[in-house]
């Protein structure tokens, strides 16, 4: 794997880099998780995309927000891999960028994030303890989470 990271706003992904991550979200969120729910939130426009390519393919994404964009702290979201890029361990290589790039960016070490119940272990092994009970979001049962 030849993985190289970019950092970008929203204003600076071109129309092709903007359709790879909304279409690589699409195949995740949506569909491999079988949940119709509005993807396209009105939130890009605020956060810092993170895009790892592997040869020009974008197989690891998440968005990231400043304080009071998304959560009273820093956070991290749409972390996603793409399935076959999975076996490599890329999502922890990802959160461990995501959490760089908060640091480095909005010098923050504060971050919340809303998690799949089911990740919480994944997320336990980045420091990420949970904030509170589980609730529905999309149907999907979520934990916030926070690492301080």
């Amino acid at each position: 794997m030849n993985l190289e990271w970019k950092i970008k706003r929203f204003e600076a992904l071109s129309t092709k880099e903007l359709y790879d991550l909304l279409q690589l979200r699409a195949e995740v969120f949506i569909v491999e998780q079988n949940c119709v729910y509005q993807d396209i939130d009105g939130k890009d426009e605020k956060a810092l995309h993170l895009i790892g390519e592997d040869n020009g393919e974008i197989v690891a994404y998440a968005r990231l927000f400043k304080p009071h964009d998304y959560f009273e702290q820093a956070s991290i979201g749409r972390v996603v891999v793409k399935e076959t890029s999975r076996s490599q361990k890329l999502g922890h290589i990802l959160m461990r960028e995501a959490v760089q790039v908060i640091k480095s960016h909005f010098d923050q070490r504060k971050i919340t994030i809303s998690a799949q119940l089911y990740l919480k272990k994944f997320y336990e092994s980045h420091g990420f303890i949970q904030t509170s009970d589980m609730y529905l979001e999309d149907d999907i049962p979520h934990i916030e989470m926070r690492k301080e």
